[in-house]
């Protein structure tokens, strides 16, 4: 009989596609014991949510398991119905999903989200289930568990559904939880505390925990064996700090270079042109500044308005860089889009490319949106599904110049060569695209036109950090060629210190610290400050193994 909660053999799982099965996963081994954490890494494509699915019979419709067994305990759960695998998911297995967002039912209560696996089992009476709830909610750290119960999703923050998401899947004590990159766009505070509670239940109940996740800081951080993800198959695996510490295989070593929490100790230098005055003695004007901003939201009333933006002021020189960073609710986002002239500001002033974007006439607006462009987070959604990327990267020139049609083509292929990608990209849609070509596209979008400010909202948070990697070199790159002022929203502190000269941590709207990303890294005069930057995982990992 054997000890282990899960194992996995020689598994192989297949995508059927167009009458033609194709391999995502070949002879996988992994086996989980009780209290123990199993991290499974990886970029996006390498079999890692395709394995954790495969375990708990959660594969998609045209997916199947063609090779191996999957043990849960003793019983073999190789092929099973969906019938017969939601008789043990909730009890024998938690799931925690990768999007909150579209993982709850909109139309339905969170308390009632969270009784319906309780109710599923049959597990007491409504009274009883519904006091478990609230027990459940306070546990992983909802505040006003009887309020937030009888709230909808879209009443909750991306870190609160998160964690209704979690007191689903602890509510009936599972031997099992898989979290599938349950924290990885969470901000690092948030991250914390869910990565503490899961940890608290494998210490307090012996849980097993399978974690997917592409964040190799958190597996660092938080798992006892790792395994390695490559196409399909197991490259490494063994204790964490073996792997991650003396990795045996080059994909692994790829990994390790490309994860910027676990890079905390190389910083770019802070460009001597931050203190380089012109020819006249004077320092050059700042290309974004941002005085005394202020922005209200009136939320009837009876209440006072709330104050995203209170009091926000900063200046990024031309041809640096810039990082504003916050928990989710800080403001960042609401003062990326004043600087963008998207949101008027309530008071205060903004000017952005030697435009005032707080009080920008009607006749300037075109210029502006020419000078002054936007990265999204998202390419998925960002990009138009039925154009092509030709079009899609040439959209800029057709709104803003009157370049002829062979003059565009050129400036589409001259862009298209600077971020890495090739012609033969011209004629597909974004959905026969990569996540990192998709946000490559985005950038060569937001340059074609020669901006002179790009804003890039969460523009790498998405992204496998091999392909982050690569993005950000080339946005280094790319500024040091084009002289392009980045504003770079996130809550990404360690890319944040990787690649800004310098930043602003907003807090509640107000900015609590200021100055050379080094500087406030590395001797934060902020509590919040501080907190931010003891948050960031990996941080304790790679100062034992430095």
């Amino acid at each position: 009989m054997s000890d282990a909660i899960l194992t996995v053999h020689d598994l192989e799982v297949s995508y059927e596609v167009g009458g033609v099965a194709y391999p995502a996963v070949r002879g996988v081994d992994l086996t989980l014991r009780p209290g123990q954490v199993l991290a499974v890494v990886g970029e996006s494509g390498s079999g890692k949510t395709t394995t954790a699915q495969a375990a708990t019979g959660l594969l998609a419709g045209n997916g199947r398991i063609t090779g191996g067994r999957v043990l849960l305990g003793d019983l073999d759960v190789t092929g099973w119905t969906d019938k017969r695998f939601a008789a043990v998911r909730g009890t024998r297995i938690g799931w925690i999903p990768q999007d909150p967002n579209n993982s709850l039912n909109p139309v339905k209560r969170i308390g009632d989200s969270v009784a319906e696996v309780l109710r599923v089992h049959r597990w007491k009476d409504r009274v009883a289930r519904d006091e478990l709830v609230l027990d459940l909610l306070d546990r992983v750290g909802i505040p006003e568990p009887d309020i937030r119960a009888r709230q909808y999703p879209h009443q909750l923050s991306g870190g609160m559904k998160q964690r209704v998401l979690i007191a689903s899947a602890i509510a009936l004590e599972p031997e099992l939880l898989i979290a599938d990159e349950a924290t990885s766009a969470l901000d690092v505070t948030v991250q914390k505390t869910i990565l503490d509670l899961i940890d608290d239940l494998r210490r307090e109940r012996g849980t097993a925990v399978l974690m997917v996740t592409h964040d190799l800081a958190v597996a660092a951080d938080r798992s006892d064996t790792v395994a390695v993800l490559k196409n399909g198959r197991v490259r490494e695996t063994g204790p964490t700090a073996e792997v991650l510490g003396s990795p045996a295989h080059a994909y692994t070593r790829q990994l390790l270079r490309d994860a910027p929490s676990l890079r905390l100790g190389e910083l770019p230098v802070v460009r001597e042109r931050l203190e380089i005055p012109d020819d006249a003695g004077h320092s050059p004007a700042p290309e974004i500044r941002v005085t005394d901003v202020v922005k209200e939201y009136s939320r009837g009333r009876r209440l006072e308005p709330l104050r995203a933006a209170d009091g926000v002021s900063f200046e990024v020189p031309t041809g640096t860089t810039h990082a504003i960073v916050g928990e989710s609710g800080s403001g960042k986002t609401t003062v990326a889009r004043i600087v963008m002239g998207f949101v008027p500001a309530t008071s205060g002033s903004a000017v952005v490319a030697g435009r005032k974007a707080t009080a920008l006439p009607r006749s300037e607006l075109h210029a502006f949106r020419r000078d002054v462009q936007l990265v999204y987070q998202n390419p998925f959604s960002s990009l138009d599904p039925k154009q092509s990327i030709g079009a899609i990267i040439a959209e800029p020139l057709r709104n803003f110049e009157s370049a002829s049609a062979s003059d565009a083509r050129a400036r589409v292929e001259e862009i298209l060569n600077r971020v890495a990608l090739a012609r033969t990209v011209l004629g597909r849609k974004p959905g026969e695209l990569s996540g990192g070509q998709r946000q490559r596209v985005a950038i060569a979008r937001a340059l074609i036109a020669n901006p002179r400010v790009v804003v890039l909202d969460e523009a790498v948070s998405a992204l496998d950090v091999t392909v982050q990697a690569q993005i950000l070199g080339l946005l280094q790159q790319l500024q040091a060629e084009l002289g392009v002022t980045y504003l770079f929203i996130s809550h990404d502190l360690a890319v944040v210190r990787h690649l800004a000269d310098t930043v602003s941590v907003m807090h509640r709207g107000r900015v609590v610290e200021a100055g050379a990303t080094a500087s406030v890294f590395d001797s934060p005069q902020n509590d919040y400050t501080a907190r931010l930057i003891e948050a960031i995982p990996g941080a304790a990992w790679t100062g034992a193994h430095s």
